[in-house]
């Protein structure tokens, strides 16, 4: 595992377990999925949901918008999303 890979597991499992006194947004919420399904997973694929799947619709256009993005980059933008919020949290 490179470091750049073990920061991001790092990351996954510190939003998995934090109690954070710091509400994330939906609009952060839909980035930081977005990103992890681009790093893990590359460019979407398959239909976009129907207008009235408001949240499968919300996830879709989020992670359509990192496509492009190598795995790489997709995970230094995770690791520094939640920097920016471990900052916060102190």
């Amino acid at each position: 595992m490179t470091d750049l890979q073990q920061r991001f597991h790092d990351c996954l499992e510190y939003v998995r377990t934090a109690d954070t006194s710091v509400p994330l947004t939906t609009t952060m919420k839909l980035e930081m999925y977005a990103l992890f399904k681009q790093a893990t997973e590359g460019d979407i694929s398959g239909n976009k949901p129907g207008m009235t799947d408001l949240v499968n619709r919300a996830k879709y256009n989020a992670w359509e918008a990192c496509k492009g993005l190598t795995s790489n980059e997709a995970m230094n933008r995770y690791i520094e999303r939640v920097e920016g919020i471990r900052l916060v949290v102190g």
